[in-house]
């Protein structure tokens, strides 16, 4: 309220509502007279219920189920920075990596460094069949793909190449934010074109998912729905248009 009336804005442009009472907010989700949009900040069944409930427009997502994939092309020093910046940074937001998909080869190579260092820094690893030899992991079990953990942990997993993680995102993600780590253009213009993340990242932490970072100012969250704004929801997203049509007599033939 502080801020609207330092830039002499009405301070009634904000206003709360006196209740935390889910039936208020099932009353809200069919204002359509009086509410343009929703945003929809809370846990996974608030989310849910606004968005099976809703009669007015919502921008939410239900999950940050965020995915890295480390290509046979990937830089060992920049992969490693990536990771554990993207996972233990702040483990608890939803553009925290939550599963990490390695090349075959990486998997069999260097990826066991990756592994261990994710180790080091206190981060549980649910490791595939293929990855459990690592000294460390735990065995991975069917409900880590497509969890969010919002934690110290992380599920881990070899596949045969870009093709593959690109199917495993597709089946267990939730179209929020997803990486790529790859020195190979094509293999990563082949990520971009064939996943439909509100945010797509190459060789870069999943933790910039912010659309402070993005240079939008404060947002307000992470749209992955199609219309009308994706990714960061912030002043700029939420406005929408009008059109001022100036003539002097002027018809149409």
């Amino acid at each position: 309220m502080q801020g609207l009336v330092f830039e002499g804005l009405p301070e009634s442009a904000i206003q709360l509502v006196p209740t935390r009472d889910r039936s208020a907010v099932i009353e809200m989700l069919k204002m359509t007279d009086y509410i343009d949009v929703i945003v929809p900040r809370g846990g996974k069944g608030l989310v849910g219920l606004v968005q099976k409930e809703a009669r007015v427009p919502v921008f939410a997502h239900l999950e940050g189920i965020v995915h890295i994939y480390i290509d046979a092309s990937a830089d060992p020093q920049k992969t490693i920075d990536v990771v554990l910046n993207a996972k233990t940074r702040r483990p608890g937001i939803c553009g925290a990596v939550e599963c990490l998909l390695m090349h075959k080869d990486v998997a069999q190579g260097w990826g066991h460094e990756v592994i261990s260092a994710l180790i080091a820094q206190g981060v549980t690893v649910d490791a595939d069949i293929s990855l459990q030899s690592i000294e460390g992991t735990k065995p991975a079990l069917d409900q880590h793909w497509g969890h969010e953990f919002l934690d110290m942990e992380i599920a881990a997993k070899s596949v045969n190449d870009v093709d593959a993680a690109i199917a495993h995102i597709r089946l267990h993600g939730s179209n929020h934010t997803d990486c790529i780590i790859a020195e190979d253009v094509a293999v990563v213009d082949r990520f971009f074109e064939r996943l439909d993340s509100a945010i797509l990242m190459h060789n870069a932490s999943t933790q910039f998912a912010d659309g402070g970072e993005f240079g939008m100012g404060a947002e307000i969250g992470i749209a992955t729905g199609k219309l009308h704004a994706r990714g960061p929801v912030g002043a700029l997203q939420l406005t929408s248009f009008k059109y001022l049509v100036r003539g002097h007599g002027t018809v149409r033939t």
